[in-house]
């Protein structure tokens, strides 16, 4: 069927397809995954699982958050680091790029360790009735966090409910039939991890496994050297895991041997699955310190069965939806378009790609990041790793880690302004132990106070930078901003909720800590402080030799970091009324760093000389971090870095992999340039086949493909299209800052503001109709518009800047203030 057929086919179906367009906020598809970026996620921060939705066979395939190879941080890694250091300096200082990069591969430790995949759950359904599969449906309701799948066979309607609950910590999958005795089944578990089945009731699996005690980078293949190790030098093994999983029919019989379980002629049947690991914390062994596995485990599968199946789904959407349901978006369809509400979610990404008008398609990405957000991302769990919490790779691109020098920040962007603030809190308390091992390195490879962290991490929390003793590339393995940069979300964290003691007693002492290793890293040229040794993250620069090098002095990623960090510490000194002395020493700094320099071409330069990039259109635009997420350049108050910023995206281009594009969605926003941010959306929404691959987008599930499938694409994406609609880091509301012209009409609500201000907007004819602002602290105010607006219940100081009007005014706690544009 030609794409023209098959269009009006759909369109001929709208009538009887009224439930696709009543909730659109459904992946849905008409017909089972083969590759694992078309099966669909369910996951509640700690149990992840991809549904492939076969009729026959179906595959799950499981991830359990805290399920690592490795165990905690060493010491005394490289005694000799730190005497390598001023040598390095010293050779950067003449422009010997050559030496000082060989020597940077002295200063490195080990390679992160890897996220695991925890097994697969294959369930084999046979049908007495025999015959093909008709009318197939496979969907993931973002609304209410349940994966489906149904078909038929001869009559009988068969179908599949999974979803993952936080409210009882466990996975369930309910099956169904139309018609009574017509479910059998037979259930698998395997692992590709060292594991085996230790028991087996009549209705049961128990799955336990052991996880290797290290587990190199898949792109890490040293010849003479085995990748995995189960066991240490020093006898540890790494963390144990178990899964249990449970068949509970109606009617029918159920039997289990150590080939699976057996499920024959039942009504219904409803599988439970728990599993935990040997995990407990950071600075324990899992093996000799860790936590029961298999009494958590059972713990959770007992309190599952004691409640009914429809008492676990409501609890499940319940815990959800108080999350989910804080912000709603709609994009008007200014056509009145119903098909593209009726068509499979693949074949519209695919008419997007090709241009369709589909303002639905892109209220539905943006839901999809806070919907993988909250379940990959919750309170006393693990933060989101480089996939979130689904992995099927034995050994992940890129170990599926915590990547520092943007990939992990990039996570929790949309944490705070989409309403999650809850789901930030997994990496804020990584980030606190984080610190406690930062320490260390910092005294270890620099003999420098404070902490740092550099390009890779992973749930034991290791700072060293990587490499293996040498074997790391220092463009990527020796950049030191990782703390830095990361110290950014404890500020970001109070700076939305107004959390004081949080600030306090969590946030302030380890910004400080970082500030601190600042003090001792920063080396003075030229009158300026500066960075050495130095990259911009993973990019290259030409010399004016014609040499290649990353290894330099006073890349400007650095020092703009560093102001950030300086900033948020004063800010934060001040807020508390404590520390003045060390403040005024943070001031004193932050005004002798580098100043930001224009380069030949009228860019902001990326390094302290004008150098050419090796790669003209990288995919890191490392030194606009004081665009986005940084505060540092504006066009509001900084209008000639601002246009130099413009220029530097300009020369970078619009190309580059999903994450890449992810960010430059941010960038344009805070460029104030809307429809260049919309081009962005478009571009990361290019549908990429699985099989075929591509260079950035999106793959059929929804998932942004790097490629491969990184999660940071997808949580930049909604990020940016908050951006959008409202910033608030200049310490002011800007209402629709970057309104494109393809969203004509619309409403969003629910958002949140730094002060710790709710925001809903509503627009029409690309202007502003309507907003509301709830003062949840009773902060001050200021709200900007394009607009002149007046505000109920207030008496506000206006003024203009330029082409925006500003109102100023104080406010009262829990009270919502309506903002409406001045009637002619």
């Amino acid at each position: 069927m030609n794409l023209k057929t098959r269009v009006t086919v759909l369109f001929c179906l709208a009538v009887s397809s009224v439930a696709f367009a009543q909730n659109n906020l459904r992946l849905w598809y008409e017909k089972p995954a083969k590759e694992w970026v078309e099966a669909l996620p369910v996951g509640n921060g700690r149990i992840g699982a991809m549904i492939f939705g076969g009729v026959e066979d179906e595959l799950i395939q499981l991830n359990e958050g805290t399920l690592w190879s490795g165990g905690p941080q060493k010491k005394n890694i490289n005694p000799d680091a730190p005497k390598y250091l001023q040598p390095i300096r010293d050779a950067l200082a003449k422009e010997d790029y050559k030496t000082a990069t060989a020597l940077c591969r002295k200063m490195q430790g080990y390679f992160s360790e890897c996220f695991l995949p925890m097994g697969d759950l294959e369930i084999k359904q046979s049908f007495a009735s025999g015959g093909s599969a008709n009318n197939y449906y496979r969907d993931l309701n973002l609304s209410n966090a349940t994966a489906t799948t149904r078909f038929e066979i001869k009559g009988v309607q068969y179908t599949r409910e999974v979803f993952s609950t936080a409210a009882d910590s466990v996975l369930i999958i309910r099956i169904t039939a139309s018609k009574p005795e017509m479910i059998s089944l037979d259930l698998k578990l395997k692992s590709r991890i060292e594991s085996k089945i230790v028991s087996s009731g009549n209705d049961q699996l128990i799955l336990s496994g052991t996880a290797p005690i290290r587990l190199d980078p898949s792109y890490y293949n040293k010849p003479g050297r085995n990748p995995l190790l189960q066991k240490d030098s020093l006898g540890h093994t790494g963390m144990r895991f178990q899964t249990i999983l449970k068949a509970v029919p109606e009617a029918g019989n159920v039997s289990a041997d150590n080939e699976g379980i057996h499920v024959k002629d039942a009504n219904a049947v409803t599988l439970y699955l728990a599993a935990a690991t040997s995990y407990n914390g950071m600075f324990k062994y899992p093996d000799t310190q860790g936590k029961d596995e298999k009494a958590i485990a059972q713990r959770q599968l007992k309190s599952a069965l004691a409640k009914s199946y429809d008492d676990l789904k409501t609890r499940h959407i319940s815990d959800y939806k108080k999350y989910f349901d804080r912000v709603s978006l709609t994009l008007t369809d200014t056509t009145n378009n119903r098909v593209n509400d009726i068509l499979p979610s693949d074949f519209r990404l695919k008419l997007y790609s090709y241009g369709n008008y589909d303002p639905g398609l892109e209220q539905l990405f943006y839901q999809y990041g806070r919907y993988l957000l909250i379940s990959s991302s919750r309170p006393g769990g693990t933060p989101a790793n480089l996939q979130g919490i689904w992995n099927k790779e034995f050994r992940a691109p890129w170990s599926s880690n915590y990547t520092i020098n943007i990939n992990t920040e990039m996570n929790y962007w949309p944490a705070e302004v989409t309403n999650l603030s809850e789901m930030h809190t997994p990496l804020l308390k990584w980030i606190q132990n984080l610190s406690v091992n930062g320490k260390e390195t910092a005294k270890e490879f620099y003999k420098a106070r404070g902490w740092v962290a550099h390009h890779n991490s992973d749930i034991w929390g290791m700072t060293n930078p990587v490499g293996n003793k040498g074997d790391g590339d220092p463009q990527w393995a020796n950049w030191y901003m990782g703390a830095n940069w990361l110290s950014q979300h404890l500020w970001e964290h109070y700076a939305f909720t107004g959390d004081k003691e949080f600030l306090r007693k969590e946030a302030y002492p380890v910004m400080k800590e970082a500030a601190l290793f600042c003090f001792d890293w920063l080396v003075e040229k030229d009158g300026y402080l500066i960075t050495s040794p130095s990259n911009s993250p993973e990019n290259v620069f030409v010399t004016g030799k014609n040499e290649k090098y990353s290894m330099t002095e006073g890349s400007y990623m650095d020092i703009e970091i560093i102001r950030d960090l300086f900033t948020n510490v004063i800010e934060a000194s001040e807020t508390l009324n404590m520390d003045k002395d060390f403040r005024q020493q943070v001031i004193a700094k932050r005004n002798k760093l580098l100043p930001y320099r224009i380069g030949s071409r009228g860019q902001l330069q990326e390094w302290m000389r004008d150098y050419q990039e090796e790669d003209p259109h990288h995919r890191h635009t490392s030194h606009l971090f004081g665009l986005h997420p940084g505060r540092d350049i504006s066009p509001l108050k900084t209008p000639e870095l601002a246009q130099a910023a413009n220029r530097t995206f300009e020369l970078r281009g619009d190309g580059g992999t999903g994450w890449s594009k992810g960010w430059k969605i941010n960038f344009a926003a805070r460029l104030l340039d809307g429809d260049h941010a919309y081009k962005m959306i478009r571009e990361i929404l290019n549908y990429v086949d699985p099989t075929k691959g591509g260079t950035g987008g999106t793959y059929p599930n929804f998932f942004d493909a790097h490629p491969p499938f990184q999660i940071d694409g997808n949580f930049a994406a909604t990020a940016g299209i908050s951006e959008m609609l409202l910033q608030s880091h200049l310490g002011e509301i800007h209402l629709l800052p970057a309104l494109p012209k393809a969203w004509p009409e619309g409403e969003i609500t629910g958002l949140k503001a730094r002060g710790n201000f709710e925001v809903n907007i509503s627009w029409s004819n690309h202007k502003l109709a309507k907003a509301t602002v709830k003062s949840v602290k009773g902060n001050p105010c200021t709200i900007r518009t394009d607009i002149p607006v007046e505000i109920s219940g207030v008496t506000s100081k206006q003024s203009i800047d330029g082409k925006y009007f500003l109102n100023t005014f104080s406010t009262q706690p829990g009270v919502t203030y309506e903002i409406r544009p001045v009637k002619n």
